[in-house]
């Protein structure tokens, strides 16, 4: 069941669905989230089996600001500190110690914690009515009617590994209408955050995102690592979600080629009227434009700029799966640190 996540009551459906430890889809910036108490190890649990998701994959905490943190979160340094002030609410997940005996399903049994702010206005709703033990439904006009939770599990609201998901029809799509699901809009930000590992006494990338390197080095003044540079030192960065090889893949099979590549490969599909079969079976998403495309594709200009370029671009591969394509043929990125969260996003898909 979808319900208009701008009214007051379906905020309070959410809450009490949250607290009584069944599923919700949650709407953040970034994409659509599966969301569950974190403190209650059993509808954690749910999470893992809906998605198909391995236990031992850690799921990203969201709090309703930095007050939570010290519910999950030891020996956090300063510089950590000042990321929370620079980017939060925002799509930043910081990594950093876990407190014992706190989100123990939801870590999936490791040491560290991601924690992250959203700032979509659905979400701060939410996890601002279940932080101060808000009104519930059956208690609608009694602010402490409710019990607290500190903050809610919630990766992304698809089957693990597939496309992530961008609006409400998405979830539902995925997991039927029997779930609640909070309708925020189309995600503005439409990849998942920056990832950021604190615990090495110095900041280090595991995911880029909308927030980049050189933004988190400018507010928090160290020197932003590399996972290349921790391996190089022998070091093993602590699990994320989202950082496995192959992740983010539609049902078709996703090939990154150049432009000047596409342009061959869509001139010699034109050449060829004949087959039937290949008319619906490609589909291509670039930032070069055909004067006269071919019948045999289904094309997508891509946006110029990298943020446009990520807000759509988990609807525009959902898209292109539901008109049946098998093979989706996308440009390669511009080298600039901007796309490199698109990029990501776009490798590990074409790894599956």
């Amino acid at each position: 069941m979808i319900l208009p996540g701008s009214d007051a009551h379906s905020i309070a459906a959410g809450a009490d669905c949250i607290r009584a430890g069944r599923l919700l889809g949650l709407p953040t910036e970034t994409v659509y989230g599966l969301a569950a108490d974190v403190d209650n190890d059993s509808a954690v649990a749910q999470i893992f089996t809906a998605k198909g998701r391995p236990a031992d994959h850690p799921l990203i905490v969201h709090v309703a600001d930095a007050s939570a943190v010290d519910h999950y979160a030891t020996d956090i340094p300063d510089f950590a500190r000042a990321l929370m002030t620079a980017f939060w609410p925002g799509p930043l997940t910081l990594i950093l110690p876990r407190c014992s005996g706190v989100a123990n399903a939801a870590a999936g049994g490791n040491p560290t914690i991601g924690l992250r702010c959203p700032s979509h206005p659905v979400a701060q709703a939410l996890l601002k009515n279940l932080l101060d033990a808000g009104p519930t439904l059956t208690n609608p006009a009694q602010p402490s009617g409710g019990v607290r939770v500190w903050g809610v599990a919630a990766p992304s609201a698809n089957q693990f590994g597939r496309v992530s998901p961008t609006t409400a029809a998405h979830v539902q799509g995925e997991f039927g209408g029997d779930l609640l699901i909070l309708d925020g809009g189309a995600c503005s930000v439409g990849i998942e955050s920056t990832i950021i590992d604190c615990t090495r006494g110095q900041p280090v990338l595991l995911r880029p995102g909308a927030i980049t390197p050189a933004q988190v080095q400018a507010a928090c003044g160290v020197r932003v690592l590399s996972k290349d540079e921790l391996q190089g030192a022998d070091l093993p960065a602590p699990k994320a979600s989202g950082t496995l090889e192959s992740h983010y893949a539609p049902q078709a099979t996703v090939r990154l080629m150049t432009a000047e590549a596409l342009q061959t490969a869509v001139k010699l599909l034109g050449k060829d009227s004949s087959n039937a079969d290949i008319r619906p079976s490609i589909a291509l998403y670039s930032r070069v434009s055909f004067k006269k495309a071919s019948p045999h594709v289904l094309y997508r200009r891509m946006p110029a700029d990298a943020a446009s370029t990520a807000q759509e671009l988990f609807a525009t591969l959902r898209d292109f799966d539901a008109q049946g394509v098998k093979l989706i043929w996308i440009e390669t990125l511009p080298d600039d640190p901007l796309w490199d969260g698109v990029r990501d996003r776009l490798q590990r898909a074409a790894c599956f």
